[in-house]
């Protein structure tokens, strides 16, 4: 039974993950293809938000990867992939206007995105060992290796709770400078939500997917304890 548990929690994880991807992967492929009635691409809708709250002095660059757009805080750059940087679509302005959201945020010195900010050399070096620990835990039948592992992992967690509000609070920047400077009209901003909401539920999923999977680990853990 306790196996049964915790191939199923392993499962629920990858699951929730891939429906996630699924559901934004259907979403932007529908609005790239919808092209919006200012023919604006991404670059131009960055350059736009960007200018108007007296950020020019940041540079909005593209960048290889599919849905690989982010907002670089150390060299204050915008990069956005391939299809976003140069499509006129309804997908490409809410996405450049998302990572808009994002230097906002930096000008702004929003809390959450200073602690995301932060975290990040630590998740990276926490996960790489928490890994570690635990597989020579578990191989070893160190229990003490094991729980430190769990530690380690748990700060992902922590890291991916900061970034729900941070990705939400971008998007919500994001679609009122979108309707401040009339980039798009009532009906483009629907579609325009649909791909931020649907970007949104990929950082839900992963919240929830390492959830799982470090309740999993938490279960095993206590079983080899015992």
């Amino acid at each position: 039974m306790n196996y049964i548990i915790y191939y199923g929690l392993g499962l629920g994880a990858v699951l929730i993950t891939i429906v996630a991807q699924v559901f934004i992967n259907i979403t932007y492929s529908k609005y790239k293809k919808i092209p919006n009635m200012k023919k604006m691409c991404g670059l131009d809708t960055a350059r736009e938000i960007l200018d108007s709250n007296g950020l020019n002095d940041l540079y909005v660059v593209m960048t290889k990867g599919f849905l690989s757009d982010h907002y670089d805080p150390r060299r204050r750059v915008i990069r956005l992939s391939n299809e976003v940087y140069k499509q006129e679509s309804i997908a490409s302005v809410a996405i450049a206007a998302h990572e808009c959201g994002h230097a906002l945020q930096d000008k702004d010195n929003y809390l959450f995105l200073k602690i995301r900010a932060f975290l990040v050399p630590i998740v990276n070096v926490s996960s790489f060992l928490g890994y570690i620990a635990i597989m020579i835990g578990f191989v070893a039948n160190l229990t003490n290796f094991i729980f430190a592992g769990i530690v380690l992992e748990s700060i992902i967690l922590l890291f991916q709770f900061i970034t729900l509000p941070v990705e939400i609070n971008a998007s919500k920047r994001g679609l009122l400078e979108l309707k401040k400077l009339n980039v798009l009209n009532a009906e483009e901003m629907s579609g325009a939500k649909m791909v931020l909401i649907s970007a949104a539920l990929t950082y839900v999923a992963s919240l929830a997917s390492t959830f799982l999977e470090l309740f999993r680990l938490i279960l095993i853990f206590t079983d080899n304890k015992d």
